[in-house]
């Protein structure tokens, strides 16, 4: 089938063709046609299957006819992160480039008012994150009874982001007229129970079983012998180092993890930058539109960055960490071989793994993936010995009072220390803040507890003696 086969007007085709797509996918296949109806769409599929297109287009088809009016939006779009819904409003400018209609983003970190002023000019197509929404709302800024569609994307995700209760409310502030088109990777009971509840009559849309894999993805691992990072990072370097790998996610499963992997990956000379959730959410777009303009070559993230971004060129994902989730995995590596292209996807491996890595393999219905032979690799990079023998893992841990350094970087030698302080500040700072000043001068010399033997000085022969000891101890 082509897009004309679709039921989609002749400006939507021009836009379609423009963008340089010819042949829907077959989730755009079976959803646009009943969404194009007006039916509700229940929509089952894997990351990297073209589904963002399956509800744009139609949604732009319907709302060509028709003037939004001030705060009342004509539909809606829910999406779990900032970057989904982001990448939502860039499908709608692409594909509605010869349509005159409004739009709004609404996520957090930008300005409140920036997004008033355009519900207050009307706008067709809102999307927003479910907090940023509400927020909105509360504050009486924002009316939900014009909604002619709304669609959840990505509601597995909600599920885990615990957004599910926002949603549920949402649904409720919407008019029961409202044509609904729902997408999800999987389907828990939680969300089977959203659907039974808010979708009428729906046309369900599965294009692959839940959490599988891409066909055109290659799975590889590497078994590590031992979790010391040091050693992983060093694995990691050598993957990314081949020539084949063009470009690359790297996911962490903590933002702590990604901070020092990105950092390490950029003392060693390699194009790098980090995007998780604490990161400004300037930064984070920006980062995001390098990685897409080949201005970066390796982004290293959290799972953030995990479902539902449109990157179509990623050549590799590189899992520093086992993901805790298994689905989590399909997710990651649903990053490269999207639309039908070729990708890989590599995995490093410990001992301490092992039951993550069971759940993975059952989850995509594999008894093993194929493992790299890095075992002279191994055997010249050992494991990292420096914080020697013989103690404890937990007095190993503590670390020296030194700045913080990436460990494959020579240590800066401490600065030399005066033997005798001229004079000592009992805070740091320059002089004492007022504060202090009023509680009884600039300076204050340490109390010291005197002992039973001494004298208590300043209290006179008058006071009794047991007194006197409750003083001294």
């Amino acid at each position: 089938m082509s897009f004309a086969d679709l039921g989609l007007s002749p400006k939507l085709l021009e836009a379609i063709a423009k963008a340089g797509y010819e042949t829907p996918t077959p989730i755009q296949n079976e959803a646009i046609p009943p969404a194009v109806e007006g039916r509700d769409v229940l929509g089952i599929a894997q990351t990297g299957t073209g589904k963002t297109a399956s509800f744009t287009l139609p949604m732009i088809e319907r709302l060509a006819k028709g003037r939004a009016k001030a705060r009342m939006p004509r539909s809606l779009v829910l999406a779990p992160t900032r970057e989904l819904a982001a990448q939502v409003s860039e499908n709608f400018e692409k594909y509605g480039a010869n349509h005159k209609l409004s739009m709004a983003l609404l996520i957090g970190g930008v300005s409140f008012g920036d997004q008033d002023a355009k519900l207050t000019r009307g706008v067709d197509v809102l999307i927003a994150t479910p907090g940023r929404l509400l927020d909105h709302f509360e504050r009486g800024r924002l009316l939900l009874s014009g909604i002619e569609v709304m669609v959840v994307d990505e509601a597995d995700r909600m599920l885990d982001m615990g957004f599910i209760p926002d949603i549920e409310k949402i649904f409720k502030l919407t008019p029961m007229t409202r044509q609904t088109l729902f997408f999800s990777a999987t389907m828990p009971p939680e969300i089977q129970r959203i659907t039974d509840q808010f979708l009428h009559n729906p046309v369900q849309v599965e294009v692959a079983k839940p959490a599988t894999t891409a066909e055109t993805i290659t799975q590889r691992i590497v078994k590590v012998p031992s979790k010391d990072d040091k050693l992983k990072r060093t694995a990691l370097r050598e993957l990314i180092s081949h020539k084949d790998v063009k470009n690359g996610i790297i996911f962490c499963n903590r933002k702590s993890t990604v901070d020092v992997v990105a950092k390490s990956l950029q003392k060693h000379g390699f194009n790098a930058r980090p995007i998780h959730g604490d990161l400004a959410q300037a930064f984070r777009m920006e980062t995001l539109e390098k990685f897409r303009n080949d201005e970066v070559q390796f982004l290293v993230a959290s799972d953030v960055a995990a479902r539902g971004l449109d990157i179509p060129a990623v050549s590799h994902v590189f899992n520093f960490d086992v993901p805790i989730h298994a689905d989590d995995y399909v997710h990651r590596i649903g990053r490269t071989g999207r639309a039908g292209r070729e990708g890989a996807a590599m995995m490093l491996v410990t001992g301490a793994d092992a039951k993550y890595y069971d759940a993975i393999l059952k989850t995509i219905g594999a008894e093993e993936i194929e493992a790299l032979d890095f075992d002279k690799f191994f055997e010249e990079n050992p494991v990292s010995d420096r914080r020697g023998r013989g103690k404890s893992d937990d007095k190993r841990k503590r670390p020296a009072r030194r700045k913080k350094r990436d460990d494959d970087t020579p240590a800066a030698a401490p600065a030399p220390q005066p033997e005798i302080a001229e004079a000592a500040s009992d805070h740091d700072g320059d002089e004492a803040s007022p504060a202090r000043r009023k509680r009884g001068g600039e300076k204050k010399t340490a109390r010291r507890r005197p002992s039973k033997a001494e004298p208590v000085v300043g209290l006179g022969d008058h006071v009794p003696a047991f007194i006197m000891r409750a003083v001294a101890r």
